[in-house]
């Protein structure tokens, strides 16, 4: 059976998350230890102590996220999974667990991500909200025909698309999204408008550290968030990681061109969010959660 594994984004944080691992496994204890000497912060901390504010600060939740799933997949001895893929933020945790990345390769990208996100959220104000009940080509026309910045930003799966912009653009989408039948429209606990062109000025700071860092060829294929298809180029991974920022997350796409490409189980690491929506995209794919 052919088996892609999928790794969660931000908002999958939670207090105490990885304390168990790391008093049970001491594979998984030396790389919570190491996390924190590479950032140079007691990331830990925040992790298995830290209250939901202090875990929501971008700086601590995206290192977090990804270091959580990673070590639960690095130590679970599995076999080698067919395809990866990861929502947003977890695509970095897909490429460490695929080989293109290292582990102290990986976290540092992230860590560099969160802080250009974090500045670009600084420079305007931005918001999110979760638009369901309606067809995707709906929303985009909404998100078309309002003047302020709007775009769609997560194609979560059939009935549940995410929206970006600013504040202003974002509260006029919701109640364009409510007058054309939405069952539910509301604004997203978020600090900007994620995958949109607010967050340009964090590309340029994130361009560099992806430079600077060595991409190898992964064992397996990435489905991309930006393309919604798989890569196994290393210049190809980089250049959609970058546009990644500001494009949508196409992950409703992703997971029909698994099945396409003879996908028949995915198994999402630390989570159930995902593996929530995979099942509303296609039924008949079997599904796991770790």
């Amino acid at each position: 059976m052919k088996t892609a594994f999928v790794f969660p984004g931000q908002g999958s944080q939670y207090r105490g998350m990885g304390s168990d691992l790391y008093q049970s496994n001491s594979e998984a204890r030396k790389l919570f230890d190491l996390a924190n000497d590479i950032l140079e912060y007691p990331l830990t901390d925040f992790m298995f102590e830290g209250d939901e504010e202090e875990l929501k600060a971008t700086r601590i939740t995206q290192p977090a996220v990804f270091l959580n799933a990673y070590i639960k997949f690095k130590v679970g001895k599995f076999e080698r999974p067919d395809a990866v893929a990861g929502h947003s933020l977890g695509e970095f945790t897909a490429l460490a667990a695929a080989g293109a990345l290292s582990f102290e390769d990986a976290l540092l990208l992230v860590y560099d991500r969160a802080m250009a996100m974090q500045d670009a959220c600084d420079m305007e104000d931005g918001s999110m909200a979760a638009i369901m009940g309606l067809e995707d080509e709906v929303v985009e026309d909404i998100c078309s025909g309002i003047q302020e910045l709007v775009v769609p930003a997560n194609y979560n799966c059939p009935g549940q698309l995410v929206i970006s912009g600013s504040v202003l653009g974002v509260e006029r989408a919701i109640e364009a999204a409510k007058e054309r039948g939405a069952r539910r429209a509301l604004k997203l606990m978020v600090g900007g408008a994620f995958h949109s062109p607010l967050m340009e000025p964090a590309q340029s700071i994130l361009a560099e550290s992806i430079n600077d860092t060595t991409f190898d060829k992964p064992f397996c294929p990435i489905y991309q968030n930006y393309t919604g298809k798989a890569h196994s180029d290393s210049e190809e991974i980089k250049e959609n990681l970058l546009k990644q920022l500001t494009a949508p997350v196409k992950w409703t796409q992703s997971v029909r061109q698994m099945v396409n490409d003879k996908v028949e189980k995915i198994v999402e690491v630390d989570g159930k969010v995902l593996i929530g929506m995979i099942r509303r995209i296609d039924r008949n794919l079997t599904t796991e959660t770790l």
